[in-house]
């Protein structure tokens, strides 16, 4: 009994692999460059700390205002002379940690919500689409800018400012995808067979419904780092002294036209991002819907 474990172990693992492996196969070269770059910027944020690069909060690091170049280091310096690649390394990874962690938070709550209201319909559907249609009628900034009204700002309220204007579509893009599948044969013969709804929820619909989820995902991963971003760019996001990129973008709007590399540097990783993301989500979505690459193409 002791030896069925570690075989059952390994067996999932190598279905975990083939699964990466199909899923990696099915992405068109667009998508993989966009996953590669994705993968890339990740690292960046994670192990910049680890680069022979001044204190991203150090002051006179540099030379104040200093351009890119031997004095100014690769990127340049701020108004207060701190480092700008350290700090635009410190705002990634912020920007990251808090539209993941929303991100997180939403395909947790989405998929359940959408799951049980998909598969058991009635009152309890209307109930969750109604309050849905609600949420998702207000404008991202607009539901940002009143949460941190009443919450303060700060990356807390950022998180939950996410988690609103992300949460409504997952619940219907999930909800759509169990409506579609509570009817097929397996999930008829699971029933026949007594299984608890539960178990056909989470072992027979789940797995069929993480394409869909992983998809919308990545698009609220984009949406997340663009509320984030323009929450710190007004001053309502991650505080001082921590970066991130939108913050770092509303320090150097004040000095534009002396030291325009104080924007082009944060601004060009931003696009960078959110491009990535949207990018590898399409090719996410062709997984999901094979004949939309073909309609658009006709």
């Amino acid at each position: 009994m002791t030896t069925d474990v570690p075989r059952r172990h390994w067996a999932d693992m190598r279905r975990g692999a083939q699964l990466v492996r199909a899923l990696l196969s099915g992405l068109d070269g667009l998508a993989l460059v966009s996953l590669a770059m994705l993968v890339a910027l990740l690292l960046l944020g994670l192990f910049g700390t680890w680069l022979p690069l001044p204190d991203p909060d150090a002051i006179g690091a540099r030379g104040r205002l200093a351009p890119p170049g031997a004095e100014g280091g690769l990127l340049g310096a701020d108004n207060l002379g701190r480092d700008m690649l350290a700090r635009i390394i410190q705002g990634i990874r912020n920007t990251f940690v808090v539209a993941s962690t929303a991100v997180l938070i939403t395909a947790l709550v989405g998929a359940a919500l959408g799951m049980i209201a998909g598969y058991w319909r009635g009152w309890l559907d209307e109930v969750l689409a109604r309050l849905a249609d609600v949420i998702y009628s207000f404008p991202a900034v607009l539901m940002g800018l009143l949460i941190t009204a009443v919450a303060g700002p700060g990356s807390t309220s950022v998180i939950l400012a996410i988690v609103l204007v992300t949460l409504p579509p997952m619940l219907r893009i999930v909800r759509v995808a169990v409506q579609e599948i509570a009817g097929a044969d397996f999930v008829l013969t699971a029933k026949v067979f007594g299984a608890s709804h539960w178990r056909i929820l989470f072992v027979h619909l789940l797995p069929n419904v993480l394409l869909p989820i992983l998809t919308q995902a990545a698009y609220s991963v984009s949406i997340g780092i663009l509320v984030e971003s323009a929450l710190s760019f007004l001053g309502l996001g991650v505080q001082p002294p921590a970066a991130s990129l939108g913050s770092i973008l509303r320090e150097g709007s004040t000095y534009i036209n002396a030291a325009p590399w104080l924007v082009a540097g944060p601004g060009f990783f931003l696009v960078l991002t959110i491009l990535s993301i949207n990018l590898l989500g399409e090719g996410l979505r062709g997984l999901v819907d094979p004949l939309r690459p073909r309609e658009l193409d006709n």
